[in-house]
């Protein structure tokens, strides 16, 4: 859904769009009208498919 920029020297690698995997406890999960989304740190991202 979206990505932030990332930190002053480290700019954000995962792209809008890219399926991820990311570790079970990984990340806070939020509801927000009626949809599921998950908000983590690029560190918590095991791999980029």
């Amino acid at each position: 859904m979206a990505v932030g920029p990332g930190k002053k020297d480290e700019p954000m690698t995962v792209k809008v769009g890219e399926t991820v995997l990311y570790g079970k406890y990984s990340g806070t999960e939020i509801n927000f009208d009626g949809e599921v989304y998950m908000i983590m740190k690029e560190s918590d991202i095991y791999a980029i498919i």
